[in-house]
């Protein structure tokens, strides 16, 4: 009898246990399915894209981020307690008074803006999750889990398991905030189960379980079913092996604005020898609340991570990121190497009149402080250079800028 009772009480605990991760953690698509069917009920508009996306207009205080258990009670914060654009530096004001750098970087919007329509006040817009073939079906949301046993010294092994980047970091400080622009482009992405983002992130911890907040642009077939650029969010607590998700795929990020739908795509995109696009993104936290905020364009606050998602990020991040990744299971030392694509698909370039590379300007981050300035130190850094390479440029220009990118397989890539 004792042992029958204690097997039932494994059971349960098994199974709360079960419950816990189905709700905080990317689901497989029949989850994420059931759990489209049950914001119907709280949909009090949907508008239909001219891409084909579906933006439903929920219930703020129906979204799906009170689903997670850490938000059960979580009483929302409609705005942050101080206005970030205060907490600058003289170089920051003066920066872009220069007549060629406004015609130079022109702000992109999202496609189902397009004829001027919002949501209502009191709801959020949701892009809707729908039903194609070519979708990820496990882990549905999430990244793939990125920590892995390094093998061999003679072989080229990536820090995170199939992730490929060309980033820009700065670490050795407590951050409070991450900002930059980021020229927006269209990558190839070979295969349905690969991405490529151009994001900023904060991060804190080792790399098995490491916690971090994302934002950017990114092509991603296996979340999103197309190949559009879509502006997301992200976020993990444990280097993506049990929990996060991107944009409201599950419970946590906490939407307040009815203007800009995470996972929608972004209008207009940047070409080769043509005016080039960014969107801004920041990041920053609030002293008050402990939320982080995303910040969209110079004024735009969409939402927040609530503190209760997190352990080490409740306090500060120790690492701020800025640049590009790729996921494939064909990067590293596999050959063929995958013809996924980073930044505009070309390698680095700085020169000419021309925007061609990806490229990243205007870093900032909050260190040890609440002024918001260009980082004290920094690094480049990239796993493949032949494949995807960068260039810091700090020299002789009033604000270093972050060139980064490449075409993937090619014949510098084999």
């Amino acid at each position: 009898m004792e042992a029958i009772k204690f097997n039932l009480v494994l059971v349960i605990l098994v199974l709360k246990v079960i419950s816990f991760h189905g709700v905080s953690c990317g689901s497989s698509f029949r989850q994420v399915e059931k759990k489209r069917n049950n914001l119907k009920t709280y949909v009090i508009k949907s508008i239909q894209s001219e891409d084909g996306d579906i933006i439903d207009c929920i219930d703020i205080l129906k979204q799906p981020a009170f689903r997670h258990p850490a938000l059960k009670n979580h009483k929302i914060q409609m705005k942050p307690n101080f206005n970030p654009k205060t907490k600058v530096t003289e170089r920051e004001t003066t920066q872009w008074t220069r007549k060629e750098d406004f015609e130079r970087i022109i702000v992109t919007s999202q496609v189902w803006q397009r004829n001027g329509i919002a949501c209502p006040n009191g709801t959020i817009p949701i892009r809707r999750v729908q039903k194609f073939k070519k979708l990820r079906k496990n882990k549905y949301g999430r990244k793939n889990p990125t920590y892995q046993v390094m093998q061999s010294t003679d072989t080229l092994n990536l820090l995170l398991a199939n992730h490929s980047t060309a980033v820009l970091i700065a670490q050795g400080f407590k951050y409070t905030a991450g900002k930059c622009d980021i020229i927006v482009w269209n990558p190839n992405v070979e295969s349905d189960d690969e991405y490529s983002t151009s994001h900023v992130s904060l991060r804190h911890g080792p790399l098995h379980a490491y916690e971090q907040i994302e934002s950017g642009w990114a092509v991603n077939p296996g979340v999103y079913g197309d190949r559009q650029t879509r502006f997301f969010a992200y976020w993990t607590a444990d280097s993506s092996n049990k929990t996060g998700c991107f944009d409201h795929t599950c419970p946590g990020f906490v939407q307040t604005n009815n203007e800009i739908a995470l996972g929608a795509a972004i209008c207009p995109i940047s070409k080769p020898n043509g005016l080039p696009y960014k969107i801004t993104i920041y990041i920053y936290k609030d002293f008050i609340t402990d939320n982080w905020w995303l910040q969209y364009g110079d004024n735009i606050n969409i939402g927040y991570w609530p503190p209760e998602l997190f352990k080490m990020l409740w306090y500060q991040a120790n690492v701020v990121q800025w640049g590009g990744e790729v996921y494939s299971t064909r990067v590293g030392p596999v050959h063929p190497h995958t013809a996924t694509a980073m930044g505009s698909g070309q390698y680095s370039d700085p020169t000419g009149h021309w925007i061609r590379s990806g490229q990243i300007t205007r870093m900032r981050v909050q260190e040890n402080g609440h002024e918001l300035k260009f980082p004290e130190y920094v690094f480049p850094y990239s796993e493949e250079y032949d494949c995807y390479d960068q260039i810091y440029v700090s020299d002789y220009i009033d604000d270093p800028e972050f060139y980064y990118g490449g075409p993937g397989r090619s014949w510098r890539c084999p």
